[in-house]
C-alpha cells in the first residue's frame, strides 16, 4: 500500500517538517532536577475535590524543585464543554492558593502556547500523518451502530471490549476498499495500529505506587476523530511532550489507559514523562467505604468549600495529611511554618484508597481559624458575604469596631485559651447572628413565665453599660438573691433545696433574653457590644 498517497487523501495539504516543532517548542532551561507538571482539566464546569488533590501535589514537587506548574484545558470534547468553565477551574483554584506559572489565562512564559487543545490542531494533524504515512495509523469507517454492536458481542461471549485483533474491521482494508469508502463519502476516523500483544507484560516504575506491571497494548485506539480533533490520549501525549512535562501525577483510574500511553510514546519517538498515580478518595458509607460520588456527595465539589466558606489554608492541610503520610507529624512540630516549608514526596503518597473525613477537616478548620486576629477574619468573613451572603449578612460589616469586637470575644482573642468556635464562614456568620440582628429565640427558659419576668425586671434597674465585668456580676447576684436564687455556688450545693436555683440559672434567664440562647461567649462583654439601648430593648421585649 502506498502510504504517503494515503497520508495525502486523508490530510491533505503541507504541513510544517515535524523537527520544525522542536525548534519552536524547545527544552526548558531550568535547573537540574526541576520538575514540569501540569494541571488538565476539561472545561466542564465541575472541578472536584481530586483535581485540588493533584494540584496540591503538582505544584509542591514543581515548586520546591525549582519547577514549573502549568494549566492546560483538554477541550478536544465539545459536548462537555461549559460556557464560564475555564474561569471557574481558575477561581476555584485561586481560592486554594494553587499558584500556576503560565497555561490557560494566566499569564507567563507563551513559549509552550497555546494552552487550549483546539487551537493546537495542525500539530496533531501532522503527527497524525505521519504516522499514517509510517503505516502506524489507518481510517476507520465503522459506524457508532456498528461499534456498539462489536460491544454487545463482546460482552456476550466474557471477552475484552474494544477494537482490536480480529475485531478490527477496518485494520486490514485493503487499498482499494479504503479508496472505495472515501471516495463513498464515508466519514472515518483515524486509529492508531496497535503492535502490542496483552500477552506480553513489561515493567513500569510509578512514581507513587513503585514497580508494577502492565500488559502491552493491543487496542487500535481512536487518535483522530472524525471532526478533525485529536482524541485526549494522542493530544496529551504530544503536548506532555512539546509543552516538555516531566512528572504527571494523575488519579489512579488513568492506570487502564496506561499501556495505550506508552505505545503512543513509543509510536511517535518521543520520551515519555514519568506518570505517579495517586490513590481515589473514599468515602466511609456504614460499614463499607466506596469513591467518593458526584452525585451522592455535595463535598467533591470544590464549589461546596467555597460556598460554605472553608478557610482555604485548612482545606490544604488537611489535603497534605492525605496526600503524604508524614505531613501531620510535621505539622504538629511546625504549626506556624509556611506549608510551602514541608518537604513533599510523591513516593510518600497513599498507594491505596485514602478515606476522606469531613468531621478531621471541620476539627482543622476550628484549628486554622482559631489562629487568626479579628482583623484577619474580619476580612476572611466579609470575602466571603460579599461572594455569598445575604444582603442582611453583608451589613453586618458596615460597623467595622462592632465587627472586630464581636471577633474578639467570639474568638476568646485576649483570653487565656483561645475558642474554636468557628468551622466554616457560613457558620460563623450564623454564630454572631444575634449581635447583628434579633434572631429567634433558639432555647426555651427553665423556669416559669412569672419568675422570668422577675429576674428580668429586678435586672434592668440595676443594668448599667458602663460597668465592668466584676460590677455587672455582683448585680447579677444580687438580682439572683432578690428573687430567691442562691446568690453563691457554694451556697446553693450545700443546700439546693433553699433555692429556686442557683446564680448560674439566672445568668442563663438573662443570657436567653440578650441573645435567645443558653450558650454563648461572656455575656456582659456582649451586652456592652450590643450597647445599652438594643440591650433594654431585648430584655424588655421578654417581659
Amino acid at each position: 500500500m502506498n502510504y504517503k498517497a494515503l497520508a495525502e487523501r486523508l490530510l491533505p495539504g503541507e504541513y510544517p517538517p515535524l523537527e520544525s516543532y522542536e525548534e519552536k517548542y524547545p527544552p526548558r532551561n531550568l535547573p537540574k532536577g526541576a520538575e514540569v507538571t501540569r494541571l488538565a482539566p476539561s472545561p466542564t464546569g465541575f472541578i472536584h475535590l481530586g483535581n485540588l488533590f493533584a494540584a496540591i501535589a503538582n505544584e509542591r514537587i514543581a515548586h520546591q524543585s525549582g519547577g514549573i506548574l502549568y494549566l492546560r484545558i483538554e477541550d478536544t470534547d465539545l459536548k462537555r464543554k461549559v460556557d464560564g468553565a475555564v474561569e471557574a477551574v481558575k477561581n476555584a483554584l485561586r481560592y486554594f492558593d494553587i499558584k500556576f506559572d503560565e497555561g490557560a489565562e494566566i499569564g507567563g512564559d507563551d513559549t509552550y502556547a497555546p494552552w487550549y487543545q483546539r487551537q493546537r490542531a495542525e500539530i496533531y494533524r501532522a503527527f497524525v500523518k505521519h504516522l499514517v504515512e509510517e503505516g502506524r495509523a489507518y481510517p476507520c469507517f465503522c459506524t457508532e451502530e456498528e461499534l456498539s454492536a462489536l460491544r454487545e458481542e463482546q460482552t456476550a461471549k466474557k471477552e475484552v471490549t474494544g477494537y482490536y485483533g480480529k475485531y478490527a474491521k477496518c485494520r486490514n482494508l485493503s487499498e482499494e476498499e479504503i479508496y472505495r469508502n472515501l471516495d463513498e463519502g464515508k466519514p472515518f476516523v483515524i486509529r492508531l495500529k496497535s503492535l502490542g500483544n496483552p500477552e506480553n507484560k513489561r515493567k513500569f516504575r510509578d512514581e507513587i505506587k513503585g514497580d508494577i506491571t502492565v500488559p502491552e497494548n493491543d487496542q487500535d485506539v481512536v487518535i483522530l476523530k472524525s471532526d478533525g480533533i485529536p482524541t485526549y490520549h494522542f493530544a496529551h501525549a504530544i503536548d506532555d511532550h512539546f509543552m516538555r512535562t516531566t512528572l504527571v501525577i494523575r488519579g489512579e483510574e488513568w492506570l487502564a489507559s496506561l499501556p495505550i500511553h506508552i505505545e503512543l510514546f513509543e509510536a511517535l519517538g518521543f520520551e515519555r514523562p514519568r506518570y505517579g498515580h495517586n490513590c481515589s478518595l473514599m468515602k466511609q458509607d456504614g460499614e463499607s467505604r466506596r469513591k467518593l460520588s458526584k452525585r451522592k456527595d455535595p463535598e467533591l465539589s470544590l464549589e461546596f468549600y467555597r460556598k460554605e466558606g472553608y478557610f482555604a489554608r485548612a482545606v490544604k492541610v488537611y489535603m497534605l495529611t492525605l496526600l503524604n503520610s508524614n505531613f501531620e507529624e510535621w505539622y504538629r512540630k511546625n504549626p506556624e511554618a509556611p506549608l510551602e516549608s514541608f518537604k513533599f514526596s510523591a513516593g510518600k503518597m497513599s498507594k491505596s484508597g485514602t478515606l476522606f473525613d469531613l468531621d478531621k477537616l471541620n476539627d482543622i478548620s476550628k484549628d486554622e481559624l482559631s489562629k487568626l486576629s479579628a482583623e484577619e477574619m474580619f476580612d476572611f468573613l466579609k470575602t466571603w458575604a460579599d461572594e455569598y451572603g445575604t444582603e442582611t449578612q453583608k451589613g453586618y460589616f458596615v460597623d467595622r469596631e462592632k465587627m472586630l469586637n464581636t471577633l474578639t470575644l467570639c474568638m476568646g482573642i485576649g483570653g487565656k485559651k483561645r475558642r474554636k468556635d468557628f468551622t466554616t464562614a457560613s457558620q460563623a456568620m450564623e454564630f454572631i447572628k444575634f449581635f447583628f440582628e434579633r434572631t429567634p429565640q433558639e432555647d426555651e427558659y427553665r423556669c416559669d413565665q412569672e419568675t422570668r419576668v422577675a429576674v428580668l425586671t429586678s435586672f434592668l434597674k440595676k443594668y448599667d453599660p458602663a460597668d465592668d465585668g466584676q460590677t455587672w456580676f455582683a448585680k447579677v447576684k444580687e438580682t439572683a438573691a432578690e428573687n430567691g436564687f442562691a446568690a453563691e455556688m457554694k451556697e446553693y450545693k450545700t443546700n439546693p433545696e433553699n433555692y429556686k436555683g442557683s446564680v448560674a440559672d439566672v445568668a442563663e434567664i438573662l443570657r436567653i433574653a440578650t441573645t435567645g440562647r443558653a450558650n454563648t461567649p461572656d455575656l456582659c462583654t456582649i451586652q456592652q457590644i450590643l450597647g445599652e439601648k438594643e440591650t433594654r430593648a431585648r430584655i424588655k421585649a421578654q417581659l
